[in-house]
């Protein structure tokens, strides 16, 4: 019975997100109300609170679902990939086109309430790009002449890439699954990504 219960919350709990994801498509969080979720979901507004504080939490909790699915798989690639950089980037791109078409709501959230979000949700997307940005300078560190660089230099190089693949998935966002103007918006990516690489390459930081 206890099982039950735990099983029944987080199917309520997954119902309030969903019903978030969908009732803010037009909008943003921001004008979204805790009543309008619950009444979407079949509860009382009361019921809403076992599950989370406030609208904001609820869309702290979506942008960690988001951010932290990506962040991993990412990683994962990276490290099972080694120092060869195109596989990487083709691994990249290709964990981002499958993840937006996945989880195209997600995304879309996240492109929306990026901006117009309240401000503990813009604050979460800063940090989860920033996240993925350490993450990112920690591994490029690893690749062949990555010693030479500087910290600064690192960070800056990881700051231009996850820059790009933000932008990806926000026009990734706006093409239909397995469509010609995907694959454009994939291919751009990945070259985009590779001249980066090339300029890094020769790239001699400055120690002074």
């Amino acid at each position: 019975m206890a099982q039950t219960r735990v099983e029944q919350k987080e199917r309520t709990r997954r119902a309030i997100l969903d019903a978030a994801l969908a009732l803010s498509e037009d909008s943003t969080l921001v004008a979204l109300s805790l009543r309008q979720v619950a009444k979407e979901v079949g509860i009382v507004p009361t019921a809403f609170y076992r599950h989370f504080p406030s609208i904001e939490d609820l869309g702290l909790a979506l942008v960690a679902e988001s951010l932290d699915t990506l962040r991993t798989l990412l990683r994962e690639l990276r490290r099972t990939a080694g120092e060869d950089a195109g596989t990487i980037i083709d691994g990249s791109v290709a964990v981002l086109v499958e993840q937006v078409r996945q989880d195209h709501a997600h995304y879309a959230f996240i492109a929306r309430e990026r901006f117009a979000g309240p401000a503990g949700v813009r604050e979460a997307i800063a940090r989860g790009i920033e996240l993925a940005e350490r993450e990112l300078a920690t591994d490029i560190a690893h690749l062949p002449g990555a010693d030479t660089w500087t910290e600064r230099d690192l960070q800056v190089l990881s700051e231009l890439i996850v820059g790009s693949m933000v932008t990806t998935a926000e026009r990734l966002l706006g093409t239909a699954p397995g469509s010609a103007a995907e694959e454009r918006v994939a291919e751009a990516a990945r070259t985009q990504l590779r001249m980066m690489l090339v300029g890094a390459r020769n790239w001699r930081s400055r120690t002074t």
